[in-house]
C-alpha cells in the first residue's frame, strides 16, 4: 500500500485506537513498580504517540500533497528517469509521451468535449536531457468540432518543493476550476501543464541552471514548451504561454516568466519568495558563480538588469505569510521599472498553505487568461 493510501491511513488511525483503548484497559494491571510493569506502560505511551504522530503525518500529506511515495518521503526517489538517445524519427523519438488518460475531477460528464481530459505524460528535455512526469489539463474546447483548427493558450502549473504533481489536480483543483471559469465566460479555454518543479528529485534545484548540474531553467523555459507545442494545438505565438506556481513553484513562476518573457507572456507567484534559498535540500546552485547567483535574486534583477517586458502576479497575506513585506517591496521594484507590469492578490489573513492557495487559484487562473493570446 503506497504511502497516500487511504487504505494506510484508515489503518494507522484504527491501530491508534486500539493502542489507546488498550493502554486504558491494561494500565491497572501495569501499576506495579516492578521493571515489568514500567517497562509495559512505557512502550504502551511510546506506541500510542508513535501512531498517533503517524496517522497526523499522513493525514496532513494527504491533504497537502508533500510526499508521493514511501521512497519520496525517505529521499529515495527512484524514479528519477534516465534519457538514452533514440534514432532520430522512430517511434521513441517524441519528447513528450501519453501515459494514461483519465476525466477531470468533479467534471461530472465522463465524455472529452463536455468534461475535458487530463493526460498523465513523460516530458524529456531534448537539449537538457531531463526526464519529468506532468499531467495535461486538455479543456472540453479541445475536442469540440467548432475548435478543430483553433490552437489554445497554455500554462505550467508548478508546486512547491518537495510537492506532488498530482496534487494539483485533485488538492488545488486546478482543471475543475479553470473547467469552470471557462463555462462560466470568465476566462478562455487554457491547456495546463502541471507538475513539480523538482525535475531531479530529490534535489530542490530552484529552477536554476546549475553548473556542471541540472540545467532546470532550461528545461523549462525551452524543452517543456517545446515538448507540449510539438503535441498538442498550442498557440506559437509569443504571449501564448503563461506560468504559475505557490511557494518555490511561486518563485520559479516569477523568475522564469523574468528572465524569459518572450517565453512566457505571463507569470503567477502564489506565497512566493524572491531569493533562491541555500540549504540541504538544494545544495550549493552556484558553484562561486556570482553573476549566476545575482540572476536568481529578483530584487537584484529588477534593480540592475533591463525590466522585462511581461506581466507578473504575487500574493500573500498580511496575517500568517512570512513573505508579506518583501511581496510589497517587490511590487514597488516592479513598479519603478514603468515596463514589468505587476498585480497582487493580499488577504487579511491566510498561511503558506493548500486552503489560502485555493482561495488565490480563481482569480489567478482569470488574470492569466486575459494575457495570453490563443494564436
Amino acid at each position: 500500500m503506497g504511502l497516500t493510501s487511504n487504505k494506510v491511513l484508515a489503518l494507522t488511525v484504527c491501530t491508534a485506537v486500539l493502542l489507546f483503548a488498550g493502554t486504558v484497559w491494561l494500565w491497572p494491571r501495569l501499576a506495579r513498580r516492578t521493571w515489568r510493569a514500567v517497562s509495559g506502560r512505557v512502550a504502551l505511551l511510546l506506541a500510542v504517540q508513535l501512531t498517533l504522530f503517524a496517522s497526523a503525518g499522513l493525514a496532513a500529506n494527504q491533504a497537502f500533497g508533500f510526499y508521493a511515495s514511501w521512497a519520496d518521503l525517505l529521499g529515495q526517489e527512484t524514479d528519477e528517469g534516465v534519457v538514452v538517445d533514440h534514432t532520430p524519427g522512430g517511434p521513441e523519438d517524441d519528447p513528450l509521451r501519453v501515459l494514461d488518460t483519465g476525466s477531470v475531477p468533479g467534471a461530472g460528464s465522463p465524455g472529452a468535449r463536455a468534461g475535458g481530459r487530463i493526460h498523465e505524460v513523460e516530458i524529456l528535455g531534448r537539449t537538457t536531457h531531463i526526464a519529468t512526469r506532468a499531467y495535461v489539463y486538455l479543456p472540453p474546447e479541445y475536442f469540440q468540432a467548432r475548435y478543430r483548427t483553433r490552437t489554445f493558450p497554455a500554462a505550467v502549473v508548478l508546486t512547491g518543493y518537495p510537492g506532488t504533481a498530482k496534487a494539483l489536480v485533485d488538492k488545488l483543483d486546478y482543471p475543475h476550476t479553470a473547467r469552470r471559469l471557462a463555462k462560466e465566460g470568465r476566462m478562455q479555454p487554457m491547456i495546463l501543464v502541471m507538475l513539480r518543479p523538482t525535475v531531479a528529485p530529490p534535489r530542490d534545484t530552484e529552477c536554476v541552471d546549475i553548473p556542471g548540474g541540472p540545467q532546470t531553467e532550461s528545461f523549462f523555459a525551452k524543452d517543456l514548451p517545446d515538448a507540449v507545442g510539438g503535441h498538442y494545438r498550442v498557440g506559437e505565438k509569443p504571449g501564448s504561454w503563461g506560468i504559475i506556481g505557490d511557494s518555490t513553484g511561486g518563485y520559479c513562476a516569477l523568475k522564469l516568466a523574468m528572465h524569459h518573457p518572450w517565453v512566457y507572456a505571463a507569470g503567477a507567484g502564489l506565497s512566493a519568495y524572491y531569493r533562491a534559498p541555500i540549504d540541504r535540500t538544494t545544495g550549493d546552485l552556484f558553484h562561486g558563480d556570482k553573476t549566476l547567483r545575482n540572476r536568481a535574486d529578483l530584487f537584484w534583477y529588477l534593480k540592475n538588469m533591463p525590466a522585462p517586458d511581461t506581466s507578473l502576479l504575487v500574493s500573500s497575506s498580511k496575517v500568517g505569510e512570512s513573505n508579506y513585506k518583501d511581496t510589497l517591496k517587490f511590487i514597488e521594484g516592479a513598479k519603478a521599472t514603468n515596463r514589468t507590469r505587476i498585480s497582487s492578490i493580499i488577504l487579511e489573513s491566510g498561511g503558506h498553505n493548500f486552503n489560502t492557495w485555493r482561495r488565490e487559484i480563481p482569480a489567478t487562473l482569470e488574470w492569466i487568461s486575459g494575457r495570453l493570446s490563443d494564436r
